[in-house]
Order: structure tokens, then C-alpha cells, then sequence
């Protein structure tokens, strides 16, 4: 079957897998006062990441135009999409309405759009799926039918060091940043089934954080030997090694897989952040 799954920025990638299945990432915008940034693998994301911290304003993001997401349904016969929870970003909108407008104007072709219900390491897994479900020789309805399980079934989790940005892009309420901040609390955040931001743990220092972030993985999720895990860092590789390793000593998945996050997730992240999906 000839396929090509195309995602938004968010769906953060590594070198193997880039290699390992066709995707085409489709750049959202970052804007930081006047100042544009386009989120692909041009971005210096570190030099990105600390002219955020250093703008006086909050950051903001553009999804991308439905004309973008028009030229990446062209080439193959059969194109998967997958986008950023539609209850945080329009980018799941715009890919609607470039298929709409694309079947209109260019005519017959299986396209069909994953609302993620999650973001950065949730979509790499879920493009993993894809690929996989496309080597057994499978309706596109069947694969269709199989993803949208899997993401019902995925689990998202997060752990920053900062909330900052994600309360000034209306992510979340600031005055649960606030108190976080001032109380050197570290909350452990989750998707919902909706694809919103919930509070999973409270908990004050980083070190109990982070071992309950690897203990959160016990208490959420089952049958992980069938599963992925997916780990998403902003520049702290060690970190996310660290984490892996502490993972391996409790828990047996399928496979564990390390990406850096591309710009649209360091801008909710920040230095040192964490995201996890399996």
C-alpha cells in the first residue's frame, strides 16, 4: 500500500524514525512580539527556546493554512494526518478543511484526519501505529479503525519545571501556576479523554516528582508489554535517559523510544520538560 502520513510540528521525531517510515511535518508558526519563527528542522530550537525566555511577552502560535496541508495530501494513494488535540490548537480544523477543499478541487483520495486528543510524544506514537498498521496489508478503513483505538487506550503525561508559558498561552489557569511557583510545587499533568490538561499529582521538589512521574506510569497504565513508550524531552537529553533507565528497572514495554521536542512543544515545556505517552 502506498501511504504517507503527514502531521503537524508538535509531532516531535527523531532521526530513526524519519528514516524509518515517509512523513511529512507540516511547521506551525511561532511568534515572540515581532518576531516569526517557522517550527521545521531549520528551527534552532535551543536559540528559539531562549529567545522565549527572554521576550518580555507571552508566545504565541499560528496553525498552519489549510493550502499548506493541501500540498502535503499531494503524491501518495492513501494519506494518514495527525494533528495536535483539537482541544488545544485549530490545526485539526485547518487539516479538515484542506481535505475538504482538496477532494473538491483535485478529486477521489483517501485522506483521513487523527485528532491526536494529545500532543508532541502522543503523535509520534500514534504515526508509529500507522506505519505499523501499514505493512499488514490492511483496508484504510481497517487502519482507521484500529488508530482510533489506540488513541481512545493512549495516555499522555507531562512534568515541567515551569508552567509559566503554559499558563500565558491559556492552557492553563495561571493561579495554579502561581501557587506551583511559589511553592516549588511540581505537578504532574495528563490529557483527558477530551484531549484538555488535567492535574494528575501534586508534588513539592523535583526529585519526588520525578519519581512519582515514573511510578504515574504503574498506576495509569496496563498490559505494557504490548505497548511503546514514547519520551519527549526540551534540552535535556539526560533527563530523558534518566528517565528511561529508571523505567527499565520497573516496567517491561515493547520498546521505548527518545525524541527532542521540535519548537511548538519547548514553547508549552520549556527547558527541562517531559512528556510521556504510551
Amino acid at each position: 500500500m502506498s501511504i504517507k502520513i503527514v502531521a503537524d510540528s508538535s509531532c516531535d521525531l527523531n532521526n530513526k524514525i524519519k528514516e524509518t517510515m515517509k512523513i511529512e511535518i507540516v511547521p506551525l508558526t511561532l511568534i515572540l512580539e515581532d518576531k516569526r519563527y517557522i517550527d521545521d528542522e531549520n528551527l534552532d530550537v535551543s536559540g528559539y527556546v531562549k529567545d522565549m525566555n527572554a521576550c518580555k511577552t507571552s508566545p504565541k502560535t499560528a496553525c498552519p493554512s489549510p493550502e499548506q496541508f493541501m500540498e502535503a495530501y499531494k503524491g501518495e494513494e492513501s494519506i494518514f494526518v495527525v494533528t495536535l488535540s483539537s482541544a488545544l490548537s485549530g490545526t485539526y480544523n485547518s487539516a479538515m478543511i484542506a481535505k475538504n477543499m482538496f477532494l473538491e478541487e483535485i478529486g477521489n483520495k483517501f485522506i483521513h484526519v487523527f485528532d491526536s486528543l494529545s500532543a508532541s510524544a502522543g503523535e509520534t506514537l500514534i504515526s508509529l501505529k500507522i506505519h505499523e498498521l501499514s505493512k499488514l496489508n490492511i483496508e484504510d478503513a481497517e487502519i482507521v479503525k484500529r488508530v482510533n483505538k489506540y488513541i481512545k487506550e493512549m495516555k499522555t503525561f507531562f512534568l515541567l519545571e515551569s508552567l509559566e508559558h503554559l499558563a500565558k498561552a491559556g492552557r492553563l489557569n495561571p493561579i495554579i501556576a502561581k501557587i506551583a511557583s511559589v511553592l516549588s510545587i511540581k505537578p504532574i499533568m495528563g490529557a483527558t479523554e477530551e484531549g484538555t490538561i488535567r492535574l494528575v499529582q501534586k508534588v513539592r521538589g523535583y526529585k519526588r516528582a520525578f519519581d512519582k512521574f515514573v511510578d504515574t506510569i504503574g498506576e495509569e497504565g496496563k498490559n505494557l508489554e504490548e505497548k511503546i513508550l514514547g519520551i519527549a524531552h526540551c534540552n535535556c537529553l539526560d533527563r530523558a535517559l534518566k528517565f528511561k533507565e529508571e523505567v527499565l528497572k520497573k516496567y517491561n514495554f515493547k520498546d521505548i523510544v527518545i525524541v527532542e521536542m521540535q519548537g511548538l512543544s519547548s514553547t508549552y515545556a520549556d527547558d527541562g520538560g517531559l512528556v510521556i505517552a504510551f
